[in-house]
């Protein structure tokens, strides 16, 4: 059954050679041709896999990327790019992608790493776009937080830190798991920075009257729920 493929790919000869090698094995390629429209599409959740190039004019593959992962759209991608050292790669694959393709590059291998990625995904996975805890929600694609009606203002920090508490809303997490995933700190600086945050994050979400849903666990860390 042919898949639906997103081609995000501004050299317009690179891209015709990928759609037409999709095409050939039934899948339905779209192309968009700098990083502003492939993101636009991206954020529809239709497509099956996404093939980007990492040099795209208006926004850079990996900005894409990241805009994606910040989102909770979670297709697999392929990041194409003539950028081949170690560090490269590295770091294309901590920005979020799935897999690394150097360019040039045969077209029989790029699609047997997407049908891999693909069929590792699944079918009919739902793309998450919303994050509920009570009264409490988090768009993903508006970057918007409420709680009732009221519009909740974040920094992105805070943005972030709610977006980890929402995704393990019910469970206790730790100063090093939010250290890890809030702050990129793999290492604990010594400092009260996650207390200031949440102290925070209490003022503009615990307020109004509303039952408070953000608890400290004393001993253990932070837990995000009723």
């Amino acid at each position: 059954m042919g898949r639906k493929i997103l081609v995000v790919e501004d050299d317009r000869t690179t891209a015709d050679f990928i759609l037409k090698g999709l095409a050939e094995h039934g899948h339905v390629g779209d192309h968009a041709a700098d990083g502003r429209d492939g993101l636009f599409h991206a954020t529809s959740g239709e497509y099956d896999a996404i093939v980007l190039d990492r040099m795209l004019p208006m926004m850079d593959g990996l900005s894409v990327l990241q805009a994606m992962r910040a989102a909770g759209i979670e297709t697999p991608v392929i990041l194409l790019s003539a950028l081949g050292s170690v560090d490269d790669r590295v770091t294309g694959l901590t920005a979020g992608s799935d897999d690394y393709l150097v360019k040039p590059f045969a077209f029989a291998e790029l699609l047997a790493r997407l049908e891999l990625l693909m069929r590792r995904r699944g079918s009919g996975t739902p793309v998450e776009t919303a994050l509920t805890c009570e009264n409490l929600r988090m768009d993903l694609l508006k970057r918007e937080v409420r709680r009732g009606d009221r519009v909740i203002d974040l920094q992105p920090r805070e943005f972030r830190l709610v977006e980890y508490l929402l995704r393990h809303a019910g469970q206790v997490v730790t100063r090093t798991m939010l250290l890890e995933g809030v702050w990129d700190y793999h290492f604990d600086p010594g400092t009260n920075v996650i207390d200031v945050h949440i102290s925070r994050l209490r003022r503009k979400i615990d307020m109004e009257g509303d039952p408070p849903l953000i608890h400290t666990v004393r001993g253990a860390g932070y837990r995000i729920g009723a």
